[in-house]
């Protein structure tokens, strides 16, 4: 594979003396978190997807899960201080954060949106998230992550329903 370029979010974590690691692996189109960690042998639980919401209020949110788990849009309403929030539609995510479907991360996006990190992330010693690209991944503490995009923690997770 050639020599790889550094992403917003690279030089961030650089600037920023965060420690952090990058995995870079073939991939030429949108797969989700899951599909990439069971290609890559990784944990899919510890695999962290971004998704982008807008807020009744018309402000834009990160929110950041685990790849195998849904977000409760009300939680994540709650915690941003909205009545609602909808997810931004997929055509939108570049203008927005810089960053293309699959290669989007909470970390160096155009602007400083705020960014909530689901709970479940502290449960693990380093957590997997997009590298700014397709085909790359950072792996960090979440206090690292944390600290680099001035995010909080937050419960979103939707109640898993056994059936």
């Amino acid at each position: 594979m050639a020599k790889q370029q550094k992403t917003n979010a690279m030089r961030i974590l650089e600037q920023k003396k965060l420690p952090h690691t990058v995995n870079y692996y073939e991939c030429s189109e949108f797969t989700d978190a899951v599909q990439i960690a069971q290609m890559l042998g990784q944990d899919p639980e510890q695999t962290f997807k971004t998704l982008m919401c807008t807020g009744k209020s018309g402000e834009h949110y990160a929110f950041v899960m685990q790849g195998t788990a849904e977000m409760d849009l009300k939680k994540a309403a709650a915690a941003a201080g909205e009545k609602s929030i909808q997810l931004l539609p997929v055509k939108e995510i570049q203008a927005v954060t810089g960053y293309i479907r699959g290669g989007c991360t909470a970390i160096g996006m155009k602007k400083d949106y705020p960014v909530y990190l689901d709970e479940t992330a502290l449960l693990y010693d380093e957590i997997i998230v997009s590298g700014g690209r397709l085909g790359t991944q950072i792996m960090l503490t979440p206090d690292a992550f944390l600290a680099a995009t001035g995010g909080k923690t937050a419960d979103l997770q939707a109640a898993s329903v056994s059936v």
